[in-house]
């Protein structure tokens, strides 16, 4: 799908006061990120850390020696395997702020789209050095997103048929954990905490601590009895103490087949509300068998801290008259 979207010239890379976006990044940079839930703020410090290890040493020798100052390009993003993208508006803000905005970005395809081999995802116009310069930041980060939503994807398919939605967990890449679950989003994946402050997770190591997983639950409820609670439990027993207290999540930690269908009663027979979380030794291959137990979701790290990047390439379609 061609939505047109592109960036805005360098002269109009300021809003309507006359101050320019987060990063320098295009009004049109700013809106794209807003609508994929992403702060141009953090998208931009991702960026700016990405382009200084490109340019600590100085500028881009091979392409100041190759390249005409004054040559003007065409080059089209295209993946070499089929996947699912992520990051465009990301692409965007790479050029806006590597390029001062002389390069435009037109997207063919929006976040989440099917990718096929051959075919155009993005397409990049102007001078041909600064799209040179910026072009191993974007792809970085191009290949990496869409590598987590490809992978999102394949379990999303997987356990389709069932009631239960793939989730992300907190191991992700230092720096990057909002762009990667974002990604998790794009591949149609759901997203777990963003970080330890916006919900509890009793885990073991905290149910030692506390002495016992009733504890554990009092102890939080004491210090806040609003924040979103879940519990991790490794036997039936546990779970039990969890159930009769009322614990609305219940994260099942590498339950058998028989004991996640054994719990998913439980949790019926106790209320309709509670939700169940698989998680552990999980693997692709058993997604829809887990998923037909009747949890309602299915905990994947993997999605994050092992998706390979998705192959794409960025190709000079054509030079074009010189800038003038």
């Amino acid at each position: 799908m061609n939505t047109g979207t592109t960036t805005d010239d360098a002269a109009d890379r300021t809003d309507t006061s006359g101050r320019p976006g987060p990063g320098g990044f295009s009004p049109a940079t700013v809106a794209a990120l807003a609508r994929a839930g992403l702060d141009p703020a953090d998208v931009a410090r991702v960026v700016a850390v990405a382009l200084a290890e490109d340019l600590r040493d100085g500028p881009d020798v091979t392409t100041m020696a190759t390249v005409p100052v004054d040559l003007w390009a065409e080059a089209d993003l295209t993946p070499r395997e089929p996947g699912v993208i992520a990051g465009v508006a990301v692409v965007m803000a790479v050029f806006d702020a590597a390029t001062d905005g002389a390069v435009r970005v037109e997207a063919l395809l929006t976040d989440g789209d099917r990718l096929v081999p051959g075919e155009p995802a993005l397409r990049v116009q102007g001078p041909a050095r600064a799209m040179l310069t910026a072009e191993r930041t974007a792809l970085n980060l191009l290949t990496h997103l869409s590598g987590i939503a490809t992978a999102t994807r394949a379990w999303v398919d997987a356990v389709a048929g069932t009631d239960a939605r793939v989730r992300d967990t907190r191991k992700t890449l230092p720096g990057l954990r909002a762009l990667e679950k974002y990604a998790v989003r794009c591949g149609g994946g759901v997203n777990h905490r963003m970080s330890l402050g916006d919900a509890a997770l009793i885990k073991d190591n905290h149910v030692m601590a506390a002495g016992s997983v009733r504890q554990a639950i009092a102890a939080v409820r004491s210090l806040d009895p609003h924040t979103p609670l879940e519990v991790e439990v490794d036997t039936l027993q546990q779970l039990d103490e969890a159930l009769a207290e009322g614990v609305p999540l219940v994260l099942l930690d590498n339950f058998s087949l028989a004991d996640t269908r054994e719990a998913v009663r439980r949790a019926a027979a106790r209320s309709p509300r509670i939700a169940l979380e698989a998680s552990g030794g999980l693997t692709l291959r058993r997604a829809a068998e887990v998923a037909a137990t009747g949890v309602d979701y299915i905990a994947v790290g993997a999605l994050t801290h092992s998706a390979p990047a998705l192959d794409l390439g960025l190709d000079l379609r054509t030079s074009l008259s010189p800038a003038r």
